[in-house]
């Protein structure tokens, strides 16, 4: 099995210079940054440093990723985020656990056995417990992290659990006003499909440099929608 290292960017040139050199990527068959439109010398770091990278036409992670699918030549898709809060050091752990035991995905939680998170607070700490509460009621699953970027998957999971289309995000985007990703849904789907799913520890530091691109309020609406829509009517 093949791995990519799927890495969504915008404006992340300071923590990128700090993190890169971190990772082992002979751990993976493909390192691919995705650009948001940076400003701040992201592309060049990535040209510099001969990484292969993808300047997305429409704004939004998700976006990024439809883009870039038949950019991505791995079996296996891993995303991190490059602001600091993906330690290096848990990604062979990821890996090795995926592999050896046959999973569909697997899962880097900030709230395994013995992992903390040092960037939430209060509310995203409510919010990412609460979220990830919802999804194991409605969908009879167990994560501890159903939110987090950190994870493995199959490459085939993004058509099988149709990630890639549209329609299932447009209207909460529309109604919301905000632009979605696909981790959460991801997460949900292949809890009812009743995919083989494992976690293991994933440790958040605090980020290096950068401001956070949450939205808290319209991100959280939009999900709990999906949520409800694919627990009533998703098969």
């Amino acid at each position: 099995m093949k791995f990519t290292l799927l890495i969504p960017v915008l404006n992340e040139r300071e923590s990128m210079e700090v993190v890169m050199p971190q990772f082992d990527t002979s751990l993976v068959d493909q390192v691919l940054f995705l650009d948001g439109g940076s400003t701040d010398g992201t592309v060049d770091y990535c040209r510099e440093h001969g990484y292969e990278y993808y300047v997305q036409k429409e704004p939004g992670i998700r976006q990024a990723y439809t883009e870039a699918l038949d950019l991505i030549r791995g079996d296996a898709v891993i995303t991190i985020s490059p602001d600091g809060n993906c330690r290096a050091q848990d990604l062979k752990p990821l890996i090795d656990e995926f592999t050896r035991g046959d999973y569909d995905m697997v899962i880097a939680s900030r709230y395994f056995d013995g992992a903390r998170s040092e960037d939430d607070d209060f509310i995203t700490t409510f919010g990412n417990r609460l979220f990830t509460g919802t999804v194991n009621l409605l969908f009879g699953a167990r994560y501890t992290d159903a939110m987090t970027i950190y994870r493995c998957y199959k490459k085939s999971l993004i058509y099988d659990l149709e990630l890639n289309l549209d329609k299932w995000y447009a209207p909460f985007e529309k109604l919301f006003f905000t632009r979605l990703s696909w981790e959460p849904m991801l997460s949900a789907r292949a809890a009812k499909r009743g995919l083989k799913i494992g976690e293991t520890l994933g440790f958040e530091p605090a980020r290096i440099a950068g401001e956070r691109k949450l939205q808290i309020i319209r991100w959280g609406l939009g999900y709990y929608c999906q949520f409800i829509r694919d627990w009533l009517f998703w098969k």
